[in-house]
């Protein structure tokens, strides 16, 4: 089997808000069309009755006009999830990589999204990464990092 990475599904309460976030703060940029899906095909692709699922794909930063996506999707109905936590199994987080990782965050909190620990800078192999982790304003975790070699 051949395979190429495409996309990560980010499941919103307000994807317009939501995807403002990730386009003002980390150059993600918007690949129509915006998605309005709903119907028989969707609710068995889905496996839930009566779905309809609102959003759009960000091109993320740094790839080209061919890289990955984030897919910010709003789903009616809506489930109530557990709270963040990196140790949470399953996808934990989504990491962008930036030049000041202090600046990234004020930035971040600025927008409302939240701290969940400190920044901090670890020796891996022959360089030093400085990272920490934020929320975005719905809570989803990011991983802010940057390296030194």
């Amino acid at each position: 089997m051949h395979s190429k990475y495409t996309h990560t599904n980010l499941i919103a309460k307000d994807w317009k808000k939501l995807a403002n976030f990730y386009i003002n703060l980390f150059e993600c940029t918007p690949v129509p069309p915006e998605r309005d899906l709903f119907g028989e095909a969707i609710s068995k692709g889905t496996g839930i009755q009566g779905a309809h699922i609102r959003g759009m794909h960000l091109r993320l930063p740094g790839w080209g006009e061919q890289g990955p996506t984030l897919e910010i999707f709003a789903y009616s109905p809506d489930m109530n999830l557990p709270g963040t936590a990196i140790n949470r199994p399953g996808f934990g987080h989504i990491a962008f990589q930036v030049d000041d990782v202090r600046q990234a965050q004020k930035l971040v909190l600025a927008s409302g999204g939240q701290a969940i620990g400190e920044v901090v800078s670890v020796p891996v192999g022959s360089g030093v990464v400085t990272f920490c982790y934020v929320t975005d304003p719905e809570g989803n975790a990011i991983e802010l990092q940057s390296w030194k070699h």
